[in-house]
């Protein structure tokens, strides 16, 4: 009935490396900032998770490592000082599970099709060392990187976080943390007291909403989530305002207890991300017009409005109410939804795709006022301690129409875009490269900083076989 409907696509350019157009002859210097000390605050961008796993490429890859990278370089006595400590992995296989390659797929239904699409990883053998405890011998288990995958601003005060997060096969924070029965705030104020920072960035919010958002709505989206136990929220749910400002300004408080300058950057827009926008909502493709009356009658003795015509066409989906209807402009499918169902089973065309799968109008309007809703208070954050204000949400919003740099343009085209990694929420080492760039460029205009940028086309994109 429909015509094959891939990921990928064409692919528009290879990710080749080149050369800067122009040389930065301008000294690095630190302006009124001090990076000499260097704490990097965050989830899973700070953590650099990729390709749906972390690896120690990624860590290494990570945009609070390019930061220091770039820090040591400023000239005086206000540069970066080594070591930079991350609780490093020992393979690039992936941990806890495989990463996502690149890989042939082959078709369910469709004799001798096949197509490139992201595949796990094979074969995976774990390596028992990376799920050993990190503990760095100097300076009482120093670490400059509290990156942490999943970790919401709402777990800051959850005692035992790490070992709950590790039950819930989340293992990051274990890894690393002092005290794992301790509160994520108690492990930030123990890195402070160590470290003594005089600079640091917080990148934290997004995993707030972005879970509601992966699980297709499922939770309360609303804003008043009930706590399921004190001062502890569903994962699922979008977390109150409220709540969010608290733990936000208790973790703020206490990276800022030694007078340290720093960088807050704000959330973007969940919905924008490749993983919600691989496959399109009008992804229904129908050759001819005897196909759009087969689904016309199918759906005869239904109320809603039914439009099908040779072309794109939206889905059939069930939403949240559990009423089958045709999806509308603007509606979301995530990418988890399987292609093979689609293509071999009717999902889409007559059987309904899940709720969980589907993002309706009013989910994406939860999510979006939400995200307004916190970094418009990390904005206030910003301004009332005089940190500087990178707007990440501003800039992902570039990529949707294309960012150009030096020869090739960014944006969030699923795998053919060089920004996201394989898992279309992550970024690549070039993604991770374009924050770290705009976090030093809002650097250097509040701080009156001269830092030298990276050259992002030199990192890796997309890895193709």
């Amino acid at each position: 009935m429909m015509r094959k409907i891939g990921i990928i696509g064409v692919i528009a350019f290879l990710f080749a490396a080149c050369r800067p157009s122009a040389n930065v002859t301008t000294p690095p210097t630190a302006g009124r900032a001090n990076f000499v000390n260097y704490l990097a605050i965050g989830d899973n961008y700070t953590g650099g998770f990729m390709n749906g796993t972390l690896t120690v490429s990624g860590q290494l890859n990570s945009f609070p490592e390019m930061l220091f990278e770039q820090f040591q370089k400023i000239q005086g006595s206000k540069a970066a000082r080594g070591p930079f400590i991350q609780p490093l992995l020992h393979s690039d296989n992936g941990y806890p599970g495989p990463k996502l390659v690149l890989g042939l797929t082959h078709s369910l239904c469709i004799p001798n099709d096949s197509s490139l699409a992201p595949v796990l990883f094979s074969p995976f053998i774990p390596d028992p060392i990376d799920a050993q405890r990190y503990v760095y011998p100097a300076n009482n288990g120093q670490i400059n990187n509290l990156g942490v995958l999943g970790i919401r601003v709402a777990d800051y005060g959850v005692a035992g976080y790490a070992l709950v997060a590790n039950n819930l096969g989340l293992p990051y924070a274990s890894r690393f943390y002092n005290n794992t029965a301790g509160t994520p705030l108690d492990e930030l104020n123990h890195a402070v007291n160590n470290l003594y920072p005089t600079f640091f960035t917080m990148e934290l919010g997004m995993n707030d909403v972005l879970l509601y958002a992966l699980n297709g709505g499922q939770g309360n989206g609303t804003g008043n989530a009930i706590p399921i136990a004190p001062g502890t929220y569903n994962a699922i749910d979008i977390i109150p305002t409220a709540f969010f400002d608290s733990n936000y300004d208790a973790a703020l408080n206490a990276a800022i207890i030694t007078g340290a300058s720093g960088a807050l950057l704000n959330i973007p827009d969940i919905t924008a991300l490749p993983y919600f926008n691989a496959i399109p909502a009008n992804g229904l493709n129908l050759a001819r017009q005897g196909q759009a009356d087969t689904l016309l009658s199918y759906w005869a003795g239904q109320s809603w409005t039914k439009v099908f015509q040779p072309g794109a066409n939206y889905f059939i989906i069930k939403d949240h109410n559990n009423v089958t209807r045709q999806a509308v402009r603007g509606e979301l499918i995530l990418m988890t939804c399987p292609l093979d169902s689609i293509n071999c089973a009717g999902w889409g065309s007559t059987v309904p795709i899940p709720d969980s799968l589907v993002l309706t109008t009013d989910e994406i309007q939860f999510i979006r006022s939400a995200v307004t809703a916190y970094n418009s208070f990390i904005q206030f954050e910003a301004q009332r301690h005089h940190l500087a204000y990178v707007d990440i949400n501003s800039f992902f919003s570039s990529l949707q129409t294309g960012y150009a740099y030096n020869g090739i343009t960014y944006n969030t085209q699923f795998i053919a875009n060089g920004a996201f990694s394989l898992d279309g929420i992550n970024p690549t080492q070039r993604g991770y490269a374009l924050i770290a760039n705009k976090v030093i460029k809002t650097i250097n205009q509040f701080y009156g900083s001269t830092i030298t940028l990276l050259d992002v086309n030199k990192y890796h994109g997309i890895d193709f076989p």
